[in-house]
Formats: structure tokens, sequence, C-alpha cells
């Protein structure tokens, strides 16, 4: 739980290189009122969950995903990144060598370069870490 009492929020930043990413995971939410945006794939942290173990286990349960190496977290203004109903996001650089494919959260995934991410309409809490990425992706 984050100080306010929503919970923590973990998600991937996906790449194809931890030390010279080039392009960037992006899902599409399948469900709900967020049907058809944009995310970075991850989700609620359990209590007492430490947070890697809940990205590593998000993204075994949305896009099916075991063999994932993390790498630097990347900094929020906060601690972490806010999201717009008071909980807290926080994003770690991830890669993986799997073959990443929609799961049942998602209906589409797309690799973007840094000209193309924002030709998709992100979530708006995503949506302040996604421009900062645009200056990082080569």
């Amino acid at each position: 739980m984050t100080g306010h009492g929503f919970p923590l929020v973990v998600g991937a930043a996906l790449t194809d290189d931890l030390h010279r990413p080039s392009r960037l995971l992006a899902a599409r939410r399948r469900h709900g009122a967020l049907a058809g945006w944009w995310e970075f794939p991850g989700g609620k942290v359990e209590p007492a969950e430490p947070p890697l173990a809940a990205l590593a286990r998000e993204l075994d349960e949305e896009l099916g995903l075991t063999g994932v190496t993390f790498g630097a977290e990347l900094p929020g203004p906060d601690g972490g990144w806010p999201l717009p109903n008071g909980s807290l996001l926080r994003v770690w650089w991830a890669v993986t060598a799997e073959v990443v494919a929609p799961g049942p959260d998602h209906d589409e995934v797309r690799w973007l370069t840094a000209p193309e991410l924002l030709s998709v309409p992100w979530l708006e809490g995503d949506l302040p870490l996604v421009r900062r990425l645009t200056g990082v992706l080569g």
C-alpha cells in the first residue's frame, strides 16, 4: 500500500536492450472502462509482496512471461509516478527473450520506437513516463 491507502502499482518498461533501449512494449487493455487504452504491463502489489516479485507475477499472469530480467527502476517525481486514483506506479526496465503476445487482460501488444510512442492513446497515469521515455529510446 502507498501512504495514501491506495495500492502500489508496478509496471514493466519492456524493451529490447537494458543498456541501449530502442523500442518499448505497449499493451492495450481488453476489458472495462479503460478498454482500448494502452499501458505498461503490470498491476497491483499484494499486501507484504515485494514490488519486483509482484511485477514478475503480473507479467506471468498478463502475458505468460516467465523469463524476464529486470533492470533499473525508472524513478518518478514522488518515489514513483502518481496515478489519477491516488495510487503510485513504480516502473522497471525489463527484457525477455520470450515472444510477447496478448494475454487475458490485453487484446494487442506493440513494440514502439521513440517516434511511435505517442501514436497510441496511453492511460493518463502512464503518459508522463511515456513522454520522458521518448528522449531515452535510441
